[in-house]
């Protein structure tokens, strides 16, 4: 069993590896591809322009430039930055990285301190007033695109001033905290609406496995049997998804960075856009895939470590 465990984790982490040099390959060869270039729009003379496109390689075919870029990859060297002149890719998004990482742990944390519970509460039965405004507030979320949300707690803000209205924390301490308050909310809420769906769908389903039948035939309280007993056995369904999740939180929080002007990969992914810079959108992409990579992956052995089972062939 240890040798197949090992084998599953292998193939995993060698998928996992393939996602990310397919989606940083696709970034910088769309880049490359879509019309103009750093310069375009700029008055310079020919030669000046020849010369720096020459410095850069871009006067090459695109499938050597690719190869190049590959082999310095390979090397966590992701290139120089056009936009920043002398700034190379790797240094810029290491700056960038931690501010996302940041607000993905904060919107993580939240969306699970109120997505599992209120999951649990809503698949087990109960109902009351508070259960159906949850769920009505539940559809909403679920419903609105992360933009929407942003945009319309951007206009909350504005309208009541009772918090910062974007940007990072001038200093630290409390009042630091004011500025983190709009972006993991509209990063949070989303994951919180979708953690609260499947969470009831699986404690509903875990109420009527045999096992908890058994358990409350022979006398045990319905509290206990709820949060340990069927909660337990619900757990499942849900990490078979979490660790996507905890990946697409951090690398699909792109739209809220730009929109909260939170300086982080998403901020630094539109400005590379906007200005051809090639090797910046591809590292953005690669940093991206690898988040959504390391949760997938950490969710499958997560899974696999707990039901040997699902590391047979696949």
């Amino acid at each position: 069993m240890t040798s197949s465990f090992g084998l599953f984790v292998l193939r995993r982490a060698a998928a996992s590896l393939v996602l990310v040099v397919a989606v940083a390959s696709a970034g910088l060869i769309l880049a490359r591809l879509a019309p103009g270039d750093h310069l375009s729009g700029f008055e310079l003379p020919p030669q000046q322009i020849q010369a720096e496109r020459h410095r850069l390689g871009l006067d090459r075919p695109l499938i050597q430039q690719y190869f190049d870029w590959v082999g310095h990859a390979l090397r966590l060297d992701f290139g120089e930055s056009t936009r920043y002149p002398g700034r190379g890719v790797s240094s810029l998004i290491g700056e960038r990285a931690g501010n996302s990482l940041l607000l993905g742990a904060f919107a993580l944390t939240l969306a699970t301190l109120l997505g599992i519970p209120l999951g649990v509460v809503a698949g087990s039965g109960r109902r009351g007033p508070h259960l159906i405004a949850a769920r009505a507030a539940n559809i909403v979320l679920l419903s609105l695109p992360p933009v929407v949300l942003s945009l319309a707690l951007l206009l909350l803000a504005a309208r009541t001033g009772w918090f910062p209205v974007g940007g990072l924390p001038p200093q630290s301490g409390a009042e630091s905290v004011r500025y983190f308050v709009l972006p993991v909310l509209a990063l949070a809420l989303p994951v919180a609406a979708a953690l609260e769906r499947l969470q009831a769908r699986s404690i509903a389903d875990a109420l009527r496995h045999p096992s908890i039948q058994a358990a409350r035939a022979r006398g045990i309280p319905e509290r206990r049997l709820l949060w340990m007993h069927a909660f337990r056995l619900s757990l499942t369904p849900v990490l078979a998804v979490y660790g996507v999740i905890v990946g697409a939180l951090i690398s699909g929080s792109f739209a809220v960075e730009y929109v909260m002007t939170w300086p982080g990969l998403g901020r630094l992914m539109y400005d590379a856009l906007i200005s051809r810079d090639a090797n910046v959108v591809a590292g953005c992409a690669a940093t991206g895939a690898a988040c959504l990579a390391a949760g997938v992956f950490l969710s499958d052995v997560l899974l696999s470590a707990v039901d040997p089972r699902r590391s047979g062939p696949v």
